[in-house]
């Protein structure tokens, strides 16, 4: 069916293009066995959340879980389902809290980790989601590889033993290939091949692994665009024998509404960069102020991700001569649509400051960004270092523990990790996302359409990112907000004070070193009173 959608998205009217005959999303998922790695990751518990809400009446959800400091899986995954992003399937339906199960494993040993039970009662299993992996800049190559590469191997294998199989999603990242700059919804060549990779990080120690990596890597800029490129080799090759989906998120952050608005679980991207200028602890930053921040809301990729998911399960269920499998890619990204660069995005970040500061801010949000280097290296010497030091001296005087200096540390790791990405700009192609929206039939777009950010006051969401760092992330009351406008005024005092003397300090030392003082002060007939009290002559 073809029409025009009288869905809001201002001056982007989207196509429809659905497909009458195919079942609803909510029908497609009626009764099927779903299977999700990375579950307890940021992504995966926002999927289960949906999935389970919006497709109630889907069978099971087998969610593979590590045991983590002595809690077993049943206990992590309870503390999981208490969280405030299930809040809203508590009070609706808790009785389908029970559809999530626990399965014990892990992507970074062979089979998963799996017991033979476990692999035999997720037979049923027909969906795969994929989102298991380790997204950490600094990890030593070999862990990195067993990770996020042979984990993908591993789960492919997994996959071709289930008979009923009709979608396994992975989810890769659209800076796979970072050294191209512009990302078409393809594969591109491998940087080493997937299986030799493998066998050296089988084979080979950390520790000589680490050295060889910048050679090994082609110096991409880390490991984790190395071994998730390397995955995305393996899904392409698979791609005749299973129903794959090559699905590429970009930065993932906050939730825009769905089920509730600024969910968030880590300190990563835009969101990390507001509270860290919110405390008062992020005040410099080297980057490009013009670079484009391509960020896209967990709900968004969410719903995208299912009906991705959809769309390739209700296709051709088995490969023959006549029907062959053929790899979607989604890059999942919203900037050529909607953009803020870095600088909007800090000067929004000092604006809603104002309105929402912090409980635990600890000196008044100021700074900005540069492009000069050596400025950069100045103003974290001067802004980040020497502070950290003064205040983590009089927590010593006062018998608390210090932390600044060493949180500072891991903000400039961070930072110096990050400078790729935030020194470049991409130009993603997004054709076949943009059009999955219009393949979504009507009675599915209150739940799953997702182009609804395009109309989005973009300085609510970020008002919502911040409202929700509060609540989810440092753990702050709403009602706290008034008392920490107090604290705020108070810092905005204090910090003008501090400058004011330095200021003062800095031309009084610098006059006083080339007696322009006296010389001032001789011009104006105060000669004696000044030599006098210095005892100069």
């Amino acid at each position: 069916m073809h029409a025009f959608s009288n869905h809001p998205i201002g001056l982007l009217p989207v196509e429809q293009n659905y497909d009458a005959s195919k079942p609803s999303i909510r029908k497609f998922f009626a009764g099927r066995d779903i299977f999700v790695t990375g579950g307890t990751g940021f992504m995966g518990k926002v999927l289960i959340e949906k999935l389970i809400r919006s497709c109630s009446e889907l069978d099971h959800i087998f969610v593979l879980i590590r045991e983590k400091k002595q809690r077993s899986v049943a206990e992590r995954i309870a503390e999981m389902q208490q969280l405030p992003l299930f809040d809203k399937l508590r009070q609706e339906a808790p009785h389908l809290l029970v559809k999530m199960v626990p399965v014990r494993g892990d992507v970074s040993l062979i089979g998963l980790g799996l017991s033979a039970e476990d692999r035999d009662r997720m037979q049923s299993v027909s969906v795969i989601f994929h989102v298991a992996a380790s997204v950490r800049f600094d990890d030593p190559l070999k862990s990195a590889i067993l990770l996020n590469t042979r984990g993908t191997r591993e789960l492919v294998r997994f996959a071709e033993q289930l008979p009923d199989l009709r979608v396994l999603m992975h989810i890769s990242s659209t800076y796979s290939n970072p050294d191209r700059y512009v990302i078409e919804e393809e594969v591109y060549p491998a940087y080493a091949d997937w299986r030799e990779t493998i066998r050296i990080a089988e084979e080979f120690d950390e520790q000589t692994l680490d050295v060889l990596a910048p050679k090994y890597m082609g110096f991409l800029p880390n490991t984790y665009v190395f071994t998730k490129s390397l995955a995305e080799q393996i899904v392409h090759e698979y791609r005749d024998r299973l129903p794959m989906i090559l699905f590429r998120p970009s930065i993932v952050i906050s939730s825009m509404k769905d089920p509730i608005p600024g969910w968030m679980d880590n300190f990563n991207g835009p969101v990390g960069l507001l509270v860290g200028c919110g405390i008062g602890i992020c005040r410099t930053m080297y980057c490009d102020p013009n670079n484009i921040a391509d960020f896209t809301p967990v709900d968004v990729c969410i719903k995208a991700m299912i009906v991705a998911a959809w769309k390739r399960g209700t296709e051709p269920a088995a490969r023959s001569e006549s029907v062959k499998f053929e790899l979607p890619i989604y890059n999942c990204c919203i900037s050529n649509l909607r953009n803020s660069t870095m600088s909007q995005i800090v000067e929004m970040g000092r604006l809603l400051s104002d309105e929402i500061p912090l409980d635990k801010c600890i000196w008044a949000p100021g700074g900005g960004i540069t492009q000069i280097r050596i400025h950069n290296l100045f103003r974290v010497l001067l802004y980040h270092i020497l502070p950290a030091i003064l205040i983590d001296g009089v927590f010593r005087l006062m018998g608390q523990k210090p932390f600044l200096a060493k949180l500072q540390r891991k903000i400039y790791t961070a930072n110096v990790a990050l400078e790729y990405f935030i020194l470049n700009n991409w130009d993603f192609k997004n054709g076949n996302f943009i059009r999955l929206a219009s393949e979504i039939k009507p009675e599915d777009n209150k739940d799953f359409y997702y182009r609804d950010f395009i109309e989005f006051d973009v300085t609510l969401y970020f008002r919502n990112c911040i409202l929700g760092a509060r609540r989810y992330l440092l753990k702050e009351k709403d009602e706290n907000i008034p008392k920490a406008l107090v604290h705020l005024r108070r810092m905005k005092l204090l910090d003008k004070v501090c400058k004011t003397i330095i200021i003062v300090t800095f031309f009084y030392i610098i006059l006083i070193q080339f007696d322009l003082l006296g010389m001032i002060l001789h011009l104006t007939g105060y000669t004696s009173s000044y030599t006098a009290e210095l005892g100069c002559k």
